[in-house]
């Protein structure tokens, strides 16, 4: 039986990019998996006994401690002899890179669902592409989240294109669209709106986030002020949680908190976002930098169309005027005409809340992830 290890930082990240898949390859595969992370009673409990799981203390950010979570990974992949081991997040796989190298593992797959340094400069930048050139190193595989990303990655000279492939057309899990139900979405949007005293008549901008700068909230803020105050007739819904110092604009943060026309509905349970996504129109994403863009998946399982921007990752998940609408990043001008242009014209956004839909089906279905990082498994140690 191969033995797999599954390493991130914290276990937020385990449930819900890594646990179907570990399930899954149980299911189909019988490996024998091993998940790693900080210290989390109450996950370990709710794991199926066929999932073991081993606790290893690692701080966030740069901390010295990390020796001490190297020694440790260390001592685990001696003692447990993996045929594989799977890291993601920059602290889990900066630690357990260098051990499984150390150790001497066959495998040592690094999932690259982002690239932490873009959006960082100076010094702090230069820390972090070191260290993320010093993961691709240490890996023997690494699989990118999408084709921008790995190009990205390429040109910075991270690692050699030989090393590196996408799953499929790119991203981590998918959607479970057994719980996205798109059958649902009628009642699901009468229910939401009724909550947050949102009419059926009224126009829904939706975001879906960290409210924060590097989020685009800022030209998301100004861009709406900008529509209203023209006479625009629509809400903007924002559900997520904000940073105690999200770089906004206080003045611009003030106005959107205080018009009538933004509805904060702050963080909801994770269980319960496909509801929220039913209550909009369109989906407002425009960050300045990305993974792959899960919620922009989300969304388009439930018909929901999104404004994206035209950066690696967000804009490879839907096509461009097909089944989305792209648009440059940090322009508020751009985000105000296109935001303008959707709420004018129903029929596009019906057209491309269908096609959004459909390619969310075909491509990012949890079903179809699931099989092709099985298949993608195999390639790499065999059944």
């Amino acid at each position: 039986m191969k033995k797999i290890c599954i390493c991130t930082t914290v276990s937020l990240t385990l449930k819900t990019f890594v646990l179907p898949t570990a399930e899954y390859l149980y299911r189909k595969c019988g490996y024998d998996i091993t998940l790693i992370c900080n210290t989390d009673k109450e996950f370990e409990k709710s794991l199926p006994e066929y999932i073991h799981f081993i606790p290893v203390k690692m701080a966030r950010g740069v901390d010295f401690s990390g020796f001490k979570s190297v020694f440790d990974f260390i001592k685990i992949f001696r003692r447990e002899k993996f045929d594989a081991v799977q890291y993601s997040t920059p602290n889990a796989s900066c630690y357990a890179s260098i051990a499984a190298r150390l150790c001497r593992v066959p495998i040592r797959l690094y999932c690259q669902w982002g690239i932490r340094y873009i959006g960082l400069s100076g010094i702090t930048r230069k820390i972090f592409k070191f260290i993320e050139k010093m993961i691709c190193r240490n890996s023997t595989d690494i699989r990118a989240v999408s084709p921008q990303n790995m190009a990205f990655a390429v040109s910075e000279g991270l690692y050699k294109s030989e090393k590196a492939t996408v799953v499929g057309k790119g991203g981590t899990i998918g959607v479970d669209t057994q719980i996205y139900d798109i059958e649902r979405k009628q009642e699901w949007r009468k229910e939401i709106r009724e909550k947050y005293g949102l009419s059926d008549s009224d126009f829904v901008f939706g975001f879906s986030g960290r409210i924060s700068a590097d989020k685009g909230c800022g030209e998301l803020f100004a861009a709406f002020r900008e529509l209203t105050q023209n006479g625009l007739k629509a809400k903007l819904f924002i559900v997520g949680p904000a940073d105690d110092d999200c770089g906004i604009d206080k003045e611009l943060t003030l106005w959107a908190k205080t018009s009538e026309n933004v509805v904060f509905a702050g963080m909801a349970d994770v269980n319960q976002m496909c509801r929220y996504y039913c209550a909009m129109d369109v989906l407002v994403h425009p960050t300045y930098r990305e993974g792959f863009g899960m919620v922009i998946q989300e969304a388009g399982a439930l018909g929901v169309p999104v404004i994206t921007t035209k950066i690696p990752g967000a804009s490879e998940v839907m096509e461009d005027g097909i089944s989305s609408v792209h648009i440059a990043p940090k322009s508020t001008e751009e985000l105000a005409k296109a935001m303008r242009e959707v709420r004018e014209n129903p029929e596009k956004v019906k057209e491309l809340g269908i096609r959004a839909y459909q390619r969310t089906k075909e491509l990012y279905d949890r079903t179809v992830m699931l099989e092709n990082q099985r298949k993608d498994y195999e390639n790499l140690i065999g059944n």
